[in-house]
This record gives structure tokens, C-alpha cells and sequence, in this order.
């Protein structure tokens, strides 16, 4: 992630929770907690979530399931940690500045590494991805959340009119920043999803690569093991 990006994130840091409820309707929650369906069946596991920003997903997990022992938050947006630390407290739960592309923890150190909606703002996802598998322990796994593209036709039209001609309206008019919601259905559109990326966790080791859609395709969590 660039220093721009970073500094993006940090200027729409306060307003960025509630944009995101508004601009997915509410959806953006619901996401979150499917996650927890998916996160490994046993008790006391060691969870690091990467790009955590306000600590959404890690939130969202504890409220979901009762497998999480400790979680660590990573991100490069200071002002986005600052949050986290507030809305989390009383969990067990730490946060740091650091890049997904160079996790400051050695190699098996997770059973589960997260990431939503932060993956394709990496300079280098395939480096991301590779890192996400070496913290992990044997039998851990990666699970992912991000942005896609529904593949029927119809569906797929409606969907990136609202994100080219809402999403920068509506962010930009509540954030103040334009730009940073510009570059959000940007990035969504270059960045490859379903198989395609299905294909780069395969490539970076992973097993049982699975994608599971979610509303009719707008977004998709990815699931891997090592």
C-alpha cells in the first residue's frame, strides 16, 4: 500500500464506519459475521487480521464465535488504528502499524490470518498472499473478504452504475474526500476475483481454495488452508 493510499485512509478515517454502512446498505455487518461460519472449528485460536482499519472484522468475529483466543490488527493508517483501540477495548485484542506484504511475525504464528476490503489496495497482493501463508501454522487458514463483480449480466450493469456514479457522490458528500471513492470502485473493477484470484492463493500455496459469492456476487470471501 502506497503512502498515498495510507494517507487516503487516514483522512477519512473518522467517517469511514458509517459511509461503508450506508454505501452497502447496511450489508457491510452481515458480511463481516459470515466469516465466522467459515473460521477453523476449535477453541483458543490465534487470529491476526491484516488492513483490520477501524477493527470491523475483528469485532465482528468476537461478537460471532466463541474460537477466538487473541487477535492482532495490522495497518499502515494510524488514524484508522486510533479507532480500533477505542472500539475494542476489553477484548483481547492488540493493534500495530505494519503492511500485509511484511508481516512483522515469524513464520507459524497463526491459526487464522483475515483480511476484508484490503487486499487490493496492496502494492503487491501475490506478496500479501504469500505472507498470509507463512504466518500461518500447519492446518491454519486464510480467509479473505473483498469486492467482486456478480457475473450475470443484468446484475453486473446495475451494479457498476451505482459504483461509478453513487459510491463517489455519496462517500465524497459525506467524507469530503471524492477522490477516495473514486479510487474505490476503480480499484474494485481491476482487481481480479472468483477463480482468477482462486488461482493467486493456489499459486501462493494455498489448499482447499474455496470462493464463496455473496449478494448476487458483489463481494466474495475466499477461503484457504495451509
Amino acid at each position: 500500500m502506497g503512502q498515498e493510499i495510507v494517507d487516503m485512509f487516514n483522512d477519512i478515517s473518522v467517517s469511514y464506519d458509517k459511509i461503508n454502512l450506508l454505501l452497502s446498505f447496511g450489508q457491510d455487518r452481515n458480511w463481516r459475521k459470515k466469516m465466522a461460519g467459515l473460521i477453523p472449528p476449535k477453541k483458543g485460536l490465534s487470529h491476526l487480521d491484516l488492513a483490520t482499519g477501524t477493527g470491523d472484522q475483528i469485532l465482528s468475529l468476537w461478537q460471532a464465535s466463541s474460537n477466538l483466543e487473541r487477535s492482532v490488527g495490522i495497518d499502515p493508517a494510524e488514524k484508522m488504528l486510533a479507532i480500533a483501540k477505542q472500539k475494542l477495548k476489553g477484548l483481547n485484542a492488540e493493534f500495530q502499524v505494519g503492511f500485509a506484504e511484511k508481516i512483522p511475525y515469524p513464520e507459524t504464528s497463526f491459526d487464522l490470518v483475515t483480511i476484508s476490503f484490503g487486499i487490493r489496495n496492496t502494492e503487491n497482493p501475490l506478496l500479501a498472499l504469500q505472507e498470509m501463508h507463512r504466518v500461518l501454522k500447519p492446518g491454519g487458514r486464510a480467509l479473505i473478504l473483498e469486492f467482486s463483480l456478480p457475473s450475470k449480466p443484468i446484475i453486473k450493469a446495475a451494479h457498476l452504475f451505482y459504483l461509478r456514479n453513487f459510491v463517489p457522490f455519496i462517500g465524497g458528500l459525506f467524507s469530503k474526500s471524492p477522490s477516495s471513492y473514486r479510487y474505490l470502485n476503480e480499484s474494485i473493477e481491476k482487481f481480479p476475483y472468483g477463480s482468477a484470484f482462486l488461482n493467486w492463493m493456489d499459486k501462493t500455496g494455498f489448499k482447499n481454495t474455496k470462493t464463496y459469492p455473496l449478494t448476487f456476487g458483489a463481494v466474495s470471501i475466499y477461503s484457504g488452508d495451509k
